[in-house]
C-alpha cells in the first residue's frame, strides 16, 4: 500500500519558523518532522511515498532525496507556490498513487502510532477510514463521533478530533479536478452514507499547530 505525506500547507501558525522552513521539516529530536515519519513508516514495511509540495516546497526533496536513506521510494506531487488544499493534493497525486487503498498523513502531525498496525486495505463498501483522537483542552470542538461498531458519525456534540491519519480508496475522489478544494465535503457526504469507519488512538497526539506545543513536544523528546 502506498502512503501520501501532506507537506504543502504554509504553516502560518509557526510563524517566523516556517518562513524559512516548511512545517514538516521543522525539527523535533534532531530530526524534521517528516523524518520522523519515514523512519516509522518504512519500519511497518511501506516502501512507496507520495509527497505534495507547496510553501517552500523544493527545500523538501532536496533535504529527503529519493527515499533510499529509508529503503524507501519517494515519489514529489509538486502544487506550485499556492497549494491546492486536501482534496486537490490528493487529486493531482492521484496517478502516483494508483488504483488501490491509500494512507494518508499530514506532515505535521506528532503521535506514537504503531504504523505496523495500520490495515493495508477498507472493508468493500467503504470510501474511508479515520483515526481519531479525544478532543485535546485547546480545540473547543470534535470533529466527529465514532459508534460502537467503529463507525464515522457527525452529531452535535463531537468530542473527538481527525488525527491526520487516514486510509481512502481512490474513488471518493471519483469526479474529482485538479484544482484547489478541501476532501471534507466529500468525506462528509461518504460519511452521512456509512462508508467510513474509525478508529480511536488513545496515545499521544498533537499537530504541532503553535510555538508553544512544538516547544512543549521537543522538550518531551529531549
Amino acid at each position: 500500500m502506498k502512503v501520501m505525506i501532506l507537506a504543502a500547507g504554509y504553516g502560518k501558525r509557526l510563524r517566523p519558523l516556517t518562513d524559512h522552513t516548511p512545517k514538516p521539516l521543522v525539527e523535533i529530536g534532531g530530526k524534521p518532522m517528516i523524518v520522523h515519519h519515514l523512519e516509522k513508516l518504512s519500519a511497518a514495511g511501506f516502501t512507496e511515498a507520495v509527497i505534495n509540495l507547496g510553501h517552500l516546497g523544493a527545500k523538501i526533496p532536496d533535504a529527503l532525496g529519493d527515499g533510499t536513506s529509508w529503503g524507501m521510494s519517494i515519489a514529489y506531487s509538486d502544487e506550485g507556490p499556492d497549494p491546492l488544499e486536501t482534496g486537490g493534493g490528493l487529486a493531482k497525486a492521484l496517478p502516483l498513487l494508483g488504483d488501490d487503498t491509500f494512507l494518508v498523513v499530514n506532515g505535521d502531525v506528532w503521535c506514537d502510532m504503531d504504523f505496523a498496525s495500520i490495515p493495508k486495505e477498507l472493508p468493500p463498501d467503504d470510501d474511508a477510514m479515520l483515526y481519531l483522537v479525544p478532543r485535546p483542552e485547546w480545540r473547543e470542538r470534535g470533529d466527529f463521533s465514532l459508534t460502537a461498531e467503529g463507525r464515522v458519525v457527525e452529531d452535535e456534540n463531537p468530542q473527538l478530533l481527525y488525527a491526520g491519519l487516514a486510509l481512502y480508496h481512490p474513488r471518493i475522489l471519483d469526479g474529482a479536478k485538479v484544482e484547489k478544494f478541501s476532501i471534507v465535503p466529500r468525506l462528509k457526504a461518504a460519511i452521512s452514507g456509512d462508508r467510513v469507519g474509525g478508529v480511536l488512538h488513545s496515545g499521544n497526539w498533537d499537530d504541532v499547530g503553535t510555538p508553544e506545543r512544538l516547544e512543549a513536544i521537543r522538550a518531551s523528546v529531549g
